[in-house]
């Protein structure tokens, strides 16, 4: 029987019970690819990171309760949390090597974390067709990203009491849906959706960010942002527009710390 350690991090929140919840495992070398699923199945998150250090560097993955994603914000930031904070590594920032999106950097700053992460290409689109109906709201404009799709609504209020038909979102396609708006005490607010990958509402996506802030940083003609992701657990997050990077930041809170027991290979 090989055991593994497993943390659970509530990351873009200073305390506990708030936030995105992530687990992460830092693993000596990489389980096969159907034990890392499984592991993510069973912790039923919305990510769940594994890190493999490679010197002073770290490869890192993710994995939704059904797929491996390409690009998590959340448990970046989760796994950044237990290397900082936890195992007290030296290093700052941390280096994560990914397999599809190169190099990330995550900078301790005080009490704060904070993800270096390649800026999104968004483009406007046509409207979504049924949107309107789905949504329960008008959607201004429509984008459309590397992964997601992009709603404007008319203000925070909208968003906030948005009930979409989740089987209208999974049937688009990509990864998931981005709805936004001004905010009412910071510059924007965001809800995302991704029933196609096993999440039907994400309680705060940094890597969604990797579109809102070039989107917002363009709109409201400013490069430093604040911003909120309103889901019923609230996600707090620091944003900067760096041009082909943006800056997120967030703090995180160890929530758990227990032991994996899987079966011999």
């Amino acid at each position: 029987m090989q055991s593994l350690t497993l943390y659970q991090i509530d990351a873009f929140s200073n305390q506990v019970f708030g936030g995105n919840p992530a687990a992460v495992c830092i693993l000596d070398q990489w389980l096969s690819d159907a034990q890392m699923q499984a592991i993510g199945n069973e912790n039923n998150l919305a990510e769940t990171a594994f890190v493999v250090p490679d010197k002073e560097h770290y490869h890192i993955r993710w994995f939704t309760p059904e797929v491996e994603v390409d690009l998590c914000g959340h448990a970046t930031l989760a796994a950044a949390y237990v290397l900082k904070n936890i195992l007290k590594i030296p290093q700052n920032p941390i280096h994560f090597s990914t397999q599809s999106k190169g190099e990330l950097q995550v900078h301790q700053e005080g009490d704060w974390l904070y993800l270096n992460f390649p800026t999104d290409s968004i483009a406007p689109i046509s409207p979504l067709e049924g949107a309107a109906q789905a949504l329960g709201a008008v959607p201004s404009a429509y984008w459309k990203g590397e992964t997601d799709f992009i709603a404007l609504l008319e203000n925070e209020t909208a968003v906030a009491h948005l009930k979409p038909d989740l089987s209208w979102i999974a049937q688009l396609g990509n990864r998931g849906l981005i709805v936004t708006a001004p905010g009412d005490e910071v510059d924007f607010v965001s809800r995302f959706f991704a029933p196609q990958a096993g999440v039907d509402e994400d309680y705060v996506t940094g890597s969604a960010h990797t579109s809102l802030i070039p989107f917002w940083a363009k709109k409201l003609e400013k490069n430093k942002l604040s911003a909120r992701q309103i889901s019923s657990r609230m996600g707090i997050l620091d944003c900067e527009y760096l041009n082909e990077r943006v800056r997120i930041g967030g703090q995180a809170q160890l929530y758990l710390k227990g032991e994996i027991y899987l079966p011999e290979a």
